[in-house]
């Protein structure tokens, strides 16, 4: 038997929703920033990328603003978070769950400690680095490139 599954997807974003979180990346970028960390896997012609946000003080959360995106990825969300992606409400996003993200998106979120997002694409990309470029415009930018 077959049932039908309701997943989350992420659409494209529109030109004000992006606006906004440009906005609020520069509002956050005047406030202490948590240091995030990030893995890195290029095999089979596959990119992922895992972003882990740290152990928080207990009732604490943390705001990211996500790179604007610029090619369709596979998200694998694992924890608690709220994302924003241009929605009258923002996503909730618990447990583990597998989302399909179109191209043209900058999204915000508020996540738990220990909340895991891993980002993949195919590519035939040879270092990180150049799948960065690849996957956003702004990766002079990223959090890992000052790791």
């Amino acid at each position: 038997m077959n049932d039908i599954v309701l997943r989350p997807a992420i659409p494209a974003m529109p030109p004000a929703a992006i606006d906004l979180v440009r906005r609020l990346e520069v509002e956050n970028l005047t406030r202490p920033q948590t240091d995030l960390r990030f893995e890195h896997h290029l095999h089979a012609g596959l990119y992922a990328r895992t972003m882990i946000v740290p152990e928080l003080p207990a009732g604490r959360q943390c705001l990211i603003t996500g790179a604007f995106i610029r090619i369709p990825t596979l998200l694998v969300s694992c924890g608690d978070a709220l994302l924003y992606v241009g929605e009258d409400a923002p996503i909730a996003l618990s447990g583990f769950q597998v989302i399909e993200a179109q191209a043209g998106r900058k999204s915000a979120f508020l996540a738990s400690s220990g909340y895991r997002l891993v980002m993949a694409f195919a590519t035939s990309a040879a270092t990180v680095e150049q799948a960065e470029e690849e996957f956003t415009n702004e990766a002079h930018r990223l959090q890992s490139r000052r790791d």
